[in-house]
């Protein structure tokens, strides 16, 4: 069946490390929906962008990558039969209902990565 990233924009994550049951708690209603109806592959969110270190040709420097709001607060990555069927799947994340925003992308290649493959291990 063919995978789909869903990208949560917001104006920051609310997954800091202090982050309380109530602070995450549509977020992981939302995941809980996913896994009952067996379309979650893997969910991982974001940290704050203040703990965020960004990379560029020569230079280092603290914070997101992109200076602005919103940022990449996390992503999901479901299983869907078609398009319309992911777009339907993401159009639920409570995200929208506070201003936020998602976006459907399909996957191309990758998937986890098995240590006992790694040879250095």
């Amino acid at each position: 069946m063919p995978q789909y990233a869903i990208l949560i924009y917001a104006d920051d994550s609310a997954h800091s490390p202090d982050a309380t049951a109530a602070d995450t708690a549509s977020a992981d209603a939302y995941a809980d929906e996913l896994v009952d109806s067996g379309d979650l592959v893997a969910a991982y969110a974001f940290t704050p962008r203040s703990m965020a270190t960004s990379l560029r040709a020569g230079s280092t420097t603290e914070g997101a990558f992109v200076d602005g709001a919103p940022v990449v607060a996390g992503f999901y990555v479901i299983e869907a039969a078609d398009v319309d069927t992911a777009l339907a799947i993401a159009g639920r994340n409570p995200v929208l209902a506070s201003g936020g925003g998602v976006e459907v992308r399909p996957l191309h290649s990758g998937g986890g990565v098995d240590p006992a493959l790694d040879a250095s291990a």
